[in-house]
């Protein structure tokens, strides 16, 4: 248990602040009482303190406060763990006008490490920031924190609320942490969050220890203007965000659930004249930094952007947030929308919420939530493996995607039940159980979350006094300022776009390309093995679709009902994937091949037919299948094993020398299409295009 006097008085503390807040906010500003309560637990009286205040109180003044007040006396550096590069970035940046030395070690600049050390055993070193995942890596592990941790001054977990399992942004390695506060109980420890409700504010107090001092603000934040649109199609989403987007005051974001969505609706904003970028967590460090400071200088209009944008971006004048479709937990959609107004008298918030809105839940909902099966095929595996598996090799073989995959073994890793070498993931031979009570609870919870957000997305009442209900805030009255209380949306706003801008979005999104990237290596357990040779290989194909594809609603549906022939829309919208795709293809198809189904024989049968007679092609039986179809649960490794001697190639002499355009009704794990274009290459095809209705996600 921390406590006791550090010898730091309450003239050394107030000094301190005096001199940091003079670099921060110029000379002359006073820290407040609250901010000074905070410092004093940890520089004074030497305990541990939560903060959980809304964005811009002033979180990170409070341990640069601490930090100056304890080097001053003689106190080692300040490790700070904080979540996101862009959030360690600003920082720095932070520190140095705080008058601090600060520095990363991180993933983008191991080559600094060893003078970083230097440094830091030097005493020249105010504060060292990293991630929870690096407290994960080995050579950090064993080189850095053995003597780090004995000399700090000070722990600052920024992001508090990810240590618990019950926050929305919960990640494992931030668990590690808990091993740190064990082996040093007399280190002041501060914790800082926006988003924390009681629960998660318990929870977080608790791992921090008994004497914990919590400071809990109001999460009321005047600047915002809360409203919401009526439910919208993500088309017609796409839509809204074109018609207003210029309207909307300043630069801001619009924030989307996954990469893929990121991109697409991007694209389209730009070629709809917009000045927008992309942001996700799939671009690489300096890419995103570009674009952070694009948006900080009022160089775009919009990021369109995931959650990867989030905790820790400061642009105190940021204009608006939009949300296309609603974020899973109110939560989580409050430490979003923070990001807005912290410098403007008033910033617009907008939340459309879609029909997938859902759907999405129901996959983040579990996503983080490791599955018995997956752990145990994982483990399994890495018995079998000794040198290490890397997570795409993981993933092939056993069907769970990579995103769950990175998930479950951070997991398995803190439960000591796997450790990452320099060959990949290994097995360490311990027992692990799975704790089936603790993540039904968990679900349950997330459950409770997803209907607040339905709550808040569809209310009549005040926004504000949902949005603070949800996250256990007092409420008093109600805002008077959100769409509920006026009866309308901000700024001219209208609740649905124009029908032009509809078909603007419709056309684009019908317009772009679902690439199919062939396999370039085969699974193990095949008769085949190593890389796919040039020779073999598939070019790259293209589906009409993907998953819940907002330019074409109709066919998920289509594909999971009854089999029937392709419809004229359907049979249309191949053809001009057809035209788009022409001027790529070398050779030029000059037969179409349909890989029999068992469950779609109509459906394929009657899309091979009508796409040979309208490009004037040739139509051959070339393909036979044996035995009963896959079951769709199967790993990718089992399917690929299952599918193999299924496939046949007859009438060889029909495809020796042509060019095949090779049809399928759906397309998910790519080794029946694989395995068949194979053949057809070994049978002397020139080249095999592959062309499906449905791609499916694989994971």
């Amino acid at each position: 248990m921390v406590g006791g006097s550090s010898g730091i008085d309450e003239n050394e503390l107030l000094a301190a602040a005096r001199a940091v807040l003079a670099g921060i906010a110029g000379h002359g500003a006073e820290p407040r009482e609250d901010q000074l309560e905070a410092a004093r637990a940890l520089v004074v009286d030497g305990r541990r303190a939560l903060v959980v205040q809304a964005t811009g109180w002033g979180k990170s003044a409070v341990y640069w406060m601490a930090t100056k007040a304890l080097r001053d006396a003689g106190a080692g550096p300040t490790l700070v763990v904080s979540p996101l590069l862009a959030l360690m970035r600003d920082q720095v940046a932070a520190a140095r006008r705080a008058g601090l030395r600060a520095v990363t070690i991180n993933s983008s600049n191991i080559d600094e490490w060893a003078e970083i050390q230097s440094e830091l055993a030097a005493g020249s070193i105010d504060v060292l920031l990293t991630s929870p995942e690096r407290l994960a890596n080995f050579r950090f592990a064993a080189d850095v924190l053995p003597w780090l941790l004995p000399s700090l001054g000070l722990l600052v977990i920024d992001e508090a609320h990810c240590i618990s399992s019950w926050g929305h942004d919960f990640r494992p390695d931030y668990r590690r942490i808990s091993s740190l506060l064990g082996q040093r109980p007399d280190l002041p420890v501060l914790a800082t969050t926006a988003t924390a409700n009681e629960r998660v504010a318990a929870d977080v107090a608790e791992q921090l220890g008994t004497s914990t001092l919590v400071l809990r603000g109001t999460l009321a934040r005047d600047s915002l203007h809360l409203a919401t649109t009526d439910q919208l199609g993500v088309l017609e989403a796409f839509a809204w965000v074109d018609q207003h987007l210029s309207e909307l005051p300043g630069s801001g974001i619009v924030y989307v659930a996954t990469p893929q969505r990121a991109a697409q609706l991007a694209r389209f904003l730009a070629d709809e004249g917009h000045d927008v970028r992309a942001y996700h967590g799939r671009l690489d460090a300096d890419e995103r930094l570009e674009i952070e400071t694009a948006l900080r200088n009022n160089k775009v209009k919009a990021v369109v952007a995931t959650s990867a944008l989030g905790m820790g971006y400061d642009k105190p004048d940021l204009g608006f947030v939009v949300h296309v479709g609603s974020p899973s937990s109110p939560v989580d959609y409050y430490q979003q929308i923070g990001r807005a107004g912290r410098a403007l008298d008033t910033a617009l918030v907008v939340l459309i919420p879609t029909p997938e809105d859902q759907r999405l839940w129901q996959y983040f909902a579990t996503a983080t939530i490791p599955r018995e099966e997956d752990a145990r095929a994982v483990l399994a595996l890495l018995d079998e493996h000794e040198t290490g598996s890397s997570i795409p090799q993981l993933s092939l073989e056993t069907g769970v995607s990579e995103a769950r995959l990175d998930f479950l073994l951070k997991v398995l890793a803190v439960d000591g039940a796997v450790v990452r070498g320099a060959g990949g993931w290994i097995s360490t031979g311990q027992p692990w159980t799975y704790d089936s009570e603790r993540y039904d609870t968990l679900l349950a919870a997330r459950g409770q979350e997803a209907d607040l957000m339905r709550a808040y997305a569809h209310s009549t009442r005040c926004l504000e006094g949902v949005l603070r209900e949800a996250l256990d805030d007092p409420v008093v009255d109600d805002c008077g300022r959100c769409s509920a209380c006026t009866g309308r949306l901000p700024g001219g706003l209208t609740s649905a776009p124009a029908q032009n801008q509809v078909l603007a979005a419709r056309k684009y999104l019908r317009g772009a390309d679902v690439v199919l990237e062939p396999r370039k290596t085969w699974t193990s357990g095949l008769k085949r093995s190593g890389r796919i040779g040039p020779g073999e290989m598939l070019e790259p194909g293209r589906a009409l679709a993907f998953a819940a594809d907002p330019g074409w609603p109709d066919v998920e549906p289509f594909m999971f009902g009854r089999d029937q022939e392709a419809p004229e829309w359907l049979v249309q919208g191949l053809v001009e994937v057809l035209v788009r795709w022409k001027d790529q293809w070398n050779p030029r198809p000059t037969v179409v091949v349909a890989i029999p189904s068992t469950t779609k024989p109509l459906l394929v049968g009657s899309v091979a037919t009508k796409v040979a007679d309208i490009g004037r092609l040739k139509l051959v039986d070339a393909i036979m299948l044996v035995g009963e179809p896959t079951q769709r649960d199967l790993s990718t490794k089992a399917r690929a094993a299952y599918q193999e001697p299924r496939i046949g190639i007859f009438n060889q002499d029909s495809v020796n020398g042509e060019s095949v355009l090779l049809v399928d009704d759906r397309l998910r794990t790519g080794w029946t299409m694989t395995i068949a274009g194979v053949l057809l290459r070994e049978a002397g095809a020139e080249a095999v295009y592959p062309l499906v209705v449905h791609k499916q996600p694989a994971g």
